[in-house]
């Protein structure tokens, strides 16, 4: 009897192991396959910037500050249409005529405007590259590097998260223009369609030269000297503060060379109507910004495969 109650609990518990193999085995067979996808990783790493991002709004009102300083406080106090008829005997018509010959619009205001969307463009790139170095610091590099993910996609997600936020913080910028007295006379869909694919170029070409300069080290305060470093010239020496016409010869030839002048120069073409102040047409503008564009982030692809490391 003792025997026999003996093997029915062998028995049982053979079952019992078996069953929960089964169900380990179901278990398994249900569970979600790892997707491979370089499209997918791209996403997830882009995404967890973006989710950083948007959950700290005050991260996103500071970064808006600045430019809305210059557009509420600059833009207004430095007022050359007062300059222009201030002066004795000058009629509407010639101040109008005046404003079209050094801006190319009706006002310094609405010049301006079109160069603070390159502003905060150029801004928010800069500090794509903090993004890298950061994770190399807290150990996310490491991690990524060690999934399926092609060391590319992770230099690419960098760019792209840099490239959203940069024109969701324009679109911001220029509404704010606008009610602020910004010419709206030539704006429509399409114009604003051109003006944001210039600038996404501009955004994608500029945050892959960040990105591919923090590469390499981990050090926080090197980055932000190469921010200071970089910033300021590529913004001074381009369009977007002042017109080109009252510069001195040996600066206009640097802005002929800096891409921020390119999407300065058609934003300005396709939102306010404005001449070229470059002497080029629109396609050119288009055509050096892709060239800029795809230059910098193929070598950023490149330098990832050789710089990135555990």
């Amino acid at each position: 009897m003792a025997e026999n109650i003996s093997i029915r609990a062998v028995t049982t518990a053979e079952e019992r192991a078996l069953e929960e193999e089964r169900e380990q085995e179901k278990a398994f067979r249900a569970a979600p396959k790892l997707n491979k996808s370089p499209l997918h990783g791209l996403w997830a790493l882009t995404n967890r910037d973006l989710i950083k991002w948007y959950k700290n709004p005050i991260q996103l009102f500071i970064s808006l500050i600045q430019p809305i300083v210059w557009l509420g406080l600059f833009g207004k106090a430095l007022n050359f249409g007062a300059f222009i008829s201030s002066q004795p005997g000058i009629t509407p018509a010639e101040i109008a005529a005046l404003n079209l010959k050094e801006f190319g619009t009706t006002s310094y205001f609405s010049f301006l405007s079109a160069g603070m969307l390159a502003f905060i463009i150029l801004f928010t790139a800069a500090f794509s590259g903090m993004s890298v170095v950061f994770d190399k610091r807290f150990g996310f590099m490491n991690k990524a590097l060690s999934t399926p993910v092609g060391r590319g996609a992770i230099v690419v997600g960098k760019i792209l998260q840099s490239v959203i936020r940069s024109l969701i913080q324009a679109a911001i910028v220029l509404g704010i223009a606008v009610g602020l007295g910004m010419d709206t006379s030539h704006l429509n869909a399409l114009s604003i369609a051109g003006a944001f694919t210039i600038l996404f170029l501009m955004a994608f070409g500029l945050s892959s030269l960040f990105v591919m300069l923090a590469l390499r080290g981990s050090d926080w305060q090197t980055q932000m000297a190469i921010i200071n470093l970089l910033n300021l010239p590529l913004l001074f020496a381009s369009n977007a503060m002042l017109p080109i016409t009252i510069m001195p010869d040996w600066l206009k030839n640097v802005v002929k060379f800096n891409p921020v002048s390119y999407a300065v120069d058609g934003a300005r073409q396709l939102l306010l109507g404005s001449p070229g102040s470059l002497g080029v047409p629109l396609w050119v503008d288009f055509g050096v910004l892709t060239a800029f564009a795809v230059i910098l982030s193929g070598l950023g692809i490149v330098l990832s495969w050789r710089l990135l490391s555990k």
